[in-house]
């Protein structure tokens, strides 16, 4: 009954004095809005790193052999200038490590750049994702071939001038046309079309469906690198389990080959998926250790503000709380009523930063690369808090409320 009635009484105080109650608790609004809309991004942002970035980038259950770090937040220069020390990745290499592995496993070589690709009929498709690569990449990454094929071993140890499309680029070359046996040319290197990969999506605002692969023995791969030259080297185990052991062969392989000392490090880069995380999970730490102390700022205002209200709704309802404990309100009656209020109050500004929190999310979703995943576990955080923001924030108020003498309290005007 006192939590109704409280309820009640606090919902008719927002009715009846609008925008004293936004200001009231606008603190609460911004602490939750602000707590939704970011951890729905760090929320969406984690589950898009595991399930999409490290699988589209290096490959489930795959290591990648490199120059350098793919991922690299450094602004030390000395840092990158040793990076191009390095001596660069050649298809020897990646024989090498094909023919000194302990065990069954995909090789591949991999090169890319940017550049156009130009239809028999004369269409232009600007900003095309270049690649040069072994056949076993198919494999590797998993792409899926919707229509025609993936060009063969053969053809890739030959450099027969035959290309794979991404879906978007086949569209806009060929429209409705099939694409397969027709000719493009990539910076005047004419090329066989012998296939068109299912659509991939994007990757942070990135189509990945914009793109060409052929052989890198072909003309591609002298256009994306010196000849003999290669930027990454991809291997996958046949079987689970033997990634380390593959990483230990790898980075032996390399280590002879380069003629490093024992006390030397490693002039090359071996990554994998679960390894190029830990960057992501460092960053994910930092924001969910940082964003709760910034939300609990704006929730301290909030329950201040609230505490102020409540405070002066006491004092203009004086008489009321007198003529109340003179028919028989105890103190602990007066206490729940004033808390219930306060708590209702935070959490109608709980409900509305909630509200504004997930429109934001989707917006955010919406109008940018980034993902943002609604959780309910969030919500339910955010309506706890809110009602504990009242709570807290009505205990004094309802304090002074129940201490009022009610001989005294009547005589208010």
């Amino acid at each position: 009954m006192y939590l109704k009635e409280g309820a009640i009484l606090a919902l008719a105080q927002i009715r009846a004095q609008k925008l004293k109650s936004f200001f009231a608790v606008l603190g609460v609004i911004i602490g939750v809005m602000f707590l939704i809309t970011v951890v729905s991004v760090v929320e969406g942002m984690n589950t898009y790193m595991e399930e999409d970035f490290a699988s589209k980038i290096y490959g489930l259950n795959t290591l990648t052999l490199a120059r350098q770090p793919e991922v690299n937040f450094s602004n030390d220069p000395d840092i990158w200038r040793a990076y191009q020390r390095r001596p660069r990745l050649t298809f020897a290499d990646a024989d090498a490590v094909r023919a000194q592995l302990s065990m069954p496993a995909l090789v591949a070589v991999e090169s890319y750049s940017g550049g156009n690709i130009v239809s028999e009929h004369g269409v232009e498709v600007t900003n095309v994702w270049l690649t040069g690569a072994s056949s076993d990449l198919f494999r590797i990454r998993e792409l899926e071939i919707e229509r025609g094929r993936a060009f063969t071993a053969p053809e890739d140890r030959t450099g027969v001038q035959v290309v794979v499309l991404g879906s978007e680029a086949a569209d806009k070359l060929f429209g409705s046309l099939d694409p397969i046996g027709r000719t493009v040319k990539i910076n005047q290197q004419p090329f066989r079309v012998v296939g068109v990969l299912k659509k991939q999506g994007s990757l942070f605002g990135m189509s990945m469906d914009t793109r060409a692969i052929a052989p890198a023995r072909s003309a591609m791969g002298r256009m994306v690198n010196p000849h003999g030259v290669v930027d990454r080297v991809l291997v996958k185990p046949l079987a689970d389990g033997q990634l380390e052991q593959a990483r230990s062969d790898v980075e032996a392989v390399m280590r002879v080959r380069h003629r490093l000392r024992p006390t030397e490090g490693n002039d090359f880069a071996i990554e994998t998926a679960e390894g190029s995380m830990a960057f992501w999970d460092r960053i994910k730490k930092i924001l969910l250790v940082a964003f709760p102390g910034l939300v609990s700022i704006a929730l301290v205002v909030g329950g201040i503000v609230i505490m102020n209200i409540m405070l002066v709704s006491v004092a203009e309802r004086t008489r009321e709380i007198g003529i109340r404990k003179a028919l028989g309100a105890r103190r602990r009656d007066i206490h729940i009523q004033v808390l219930v209020e306060s708590a209702t109050l935070s959490l109608a500004g709980a409900a509305l930063g909630i509200a504004i929190g997930i429109v934001g999310a989707w917006l955010v979703r919406a109008l940018s690369p980034l993902p943002a995943t609604i959780s309910p576990f969030w919500i339910g955080v955010s309506v706890l808090l809110g009602a504990g923001v009242g709570v807290i924030a009505g205990i004094y108020p309802a304090a002074k409320a129940a201490r009022l003498d009610p001989v005294v309290a009547l005589r208010a005007e």
